[in-house]
């Protein structure tokens, strides 16, 4: 059986982290190492983390001594990974049982090398919001550009194939990034249409305001696809009319 790496980076993640890593615990598929990657926390979440890693040695941990970002942190996880697949949970989401047990046959019947997922918004309380992100079926390298279609909870990509890939070292939107460079190795990634995993949605989050996303996506663009100023500004333009015309028709209401 293949060995699956969850890289779970935590920054004072201590009101989440303890259902986010039962998520993983509870899997019917077992054979997975749980990678979580303290970014110099002040709150109680290493201390969480110790203790959980003395139960069940799949689980191990490392520290930053400074705070450095989610990036940082994820690539640190990358570097532990021992797996044949890595996949990344973000310590405030959730996954669904099942999760990894069918996302991995998906991969294998459809011969994908980077797979996602749906999956549905809960709140700061993991309360269910009754929406469902719905998937497309595939998403190439120039859809990607366009806007980020893959949940990053919900991602899975084949080290054993395309070797590690790692984020770039900026401060927001990195996991964008890691995808993008995931579909220039693989060509593909495709998408399975079941909701396997839960996206807490919290007030303080890139995504809630607008102005910082357009500013951390235009640093996507300018920094990660080395693109000049014009043509970011173009892609920019882009990403509003996807972003608002295009992928917001994929999240659908949903009830449990």
């Amino acid at each position: 059986m293949p060995l699956v790496s969850i890289v779970t980076p935590t920054y004072n993640s201590e009101k989440y982290l303890a259902e986010t890593i039962a998520s993983v615990i509870s899997q019917t598929y077992q054979d997975w190492e749980l990678l979580l990657i303290d970014d110099a926390s002040s709150d109680n979440t290493l201390n969480m983390i110790r203790e959980f890693a003395d139960k069940d040695k799949r689980i191990r941990f490392f520290q930053l001594t400074e705070n450095s970002g989610a990036g940082i942190a994820r690539n640190k996880g990358i570097e532990m990974a021992q797996g044949n697949f890595v996949a990344f949970l973000d310590a405030d989401d959730l996954w669904k049982p099942e999760k990894l047990e069918k996302q991995l046959k998906f991969m294998e019947e459809k011969d994908a090398d980077v797979c996602f997922t749906a999956y549905e918004l809960i709140n700061e309380e993991g309360q269910a919001l009754n929406r469902l992100v719905t998937v497309l079926s595939e998403v190439d390298k120039n859809k990607i550009l366009k806007a980020n279609y893959i949940g990053n909870s919900t991602g899975i990509y084949n080290a054993e194939k395309l070797g590690k890939i790692y984020m770039p070292p900026i401060r927001k939107r990195q996991d964008w990034a890691l995808w993008l460079r995931c579909i220039e190795k693989a060509g593909s990634a495709y998408g399975l249409q079941e909701n396997l995993a839960g996206y807490r949605v919290r007030k303080n989050s890139v995504s809630s305001n607008k102005i910082n996303l357009l500013k951390y996506n235009y640093i996507f663009y300018r920094k990660a696809c080395n693109f000049g100023a014009f043509k970011s500004g173009v892609y920019l333009l882009r990403f509003l009319f996807e972003q608002f015309f295009v992928k917001s028709r994929l999240i659908t209401t949903h009830t449990t």
